[in-house]
């Protein structure tokens, strides 16, 4: 059999619709419930609400979207939590941190298909969003506020406060990140990658997730076009 060339340019599936999907619901979920969550938290900011209508319409909604943020943060959690367990290689990426930022990440670290500060975002936005539920829930006036002790009211506010931030932080540093690194947009738009992408940015994932599954494919169609 004659050798398999893949060319760098060839496009590969990084993202699967339903994961592209859940991920752009979150983040339209995302701005309006954090947005007016800002609103409610800091008065200068009051002006965001008529992003949901008035004040009260945003305070009624806001739960709202929050849960459906939630839900969908759940399916990614279903699809990609597997890729998220740190690794020995992963320490490697962290001591080499200041050649990651240079861009050479290729050349010190052997990722898979996430590396270690992806995965550390994964799992702080695990903590975040399931605090964020719980405590959502218990400061909830319309349907469950009354029944909890004002103590116990006065702790959520306060964890749903620093885990909004937590969250808007993290979400923050993930565009920036989403950017910074070229291509990966389109990966989550488009849902593809190119050969040459992660040859540079994923290497392992590549070599033994993708690669198999390529050569696997172009074999038959060599053998099917004989």
């Amino acid at each position: 059999m004659s050798k398999i060339h893949i060319k760098d340019d060839l496009k590969i599936v990084r993202h699967k619709l339903p994961a592209r999907l859940s991920h752009w619901l979150l983040v339209f979920c995302f701005f309006l419930t954090g947005l007016s969550g800002l609103a409610f938290f800091f008065p200068d900011l009051s002006w965001l609400v008529q992003i949901l209508g008035t004040p009260q319409l945003a305070r009624m909604i806001h739960p709202f979207t929050g849960i459906v943020m939630f839900l969908a943060f759940l399916n990614m959690v279903r699809i990609y939590w597997h890729h998220n367990f740190p690794e020995k290689n992963d320490w490697v990426w962290l001591l080499n941190i200041v050649e990651v930022l240079k861009g050479n990440e290729h050349a010190v670290s052997d990722n898979g298909k996430y590396n270690l500060g992806q995965k550390m975002l994964f799992w702080t936005l695990i903590l975040a969003m399931f605090t964020l539920l719980i405590t959502g829930i218990i400061m909830w006036r319309q349907y469950f506020a009354h029944n909890f002790p004002i103590p116990v009211i006065r702790i959520a506010i306060l964890f749903h406060s620093a885990c909004a931030f937590l969250l808007f932080t993290g979400i923050m540093v993930h565009i920036y990140m989403a950017f910074w690194v070229k291509g990966s947009i389109r990966g989550m738009v488009e849902g593809w990658v190119t050969v040459r992408w992660a040859k540079k940015h994923h290497p392992r994932w590549y070599r033994e997730e993708v690669l198999p599954e390529l050569e696997k494919e172009l074999a038959e169609k060599q053998k099917n076009n004989k």
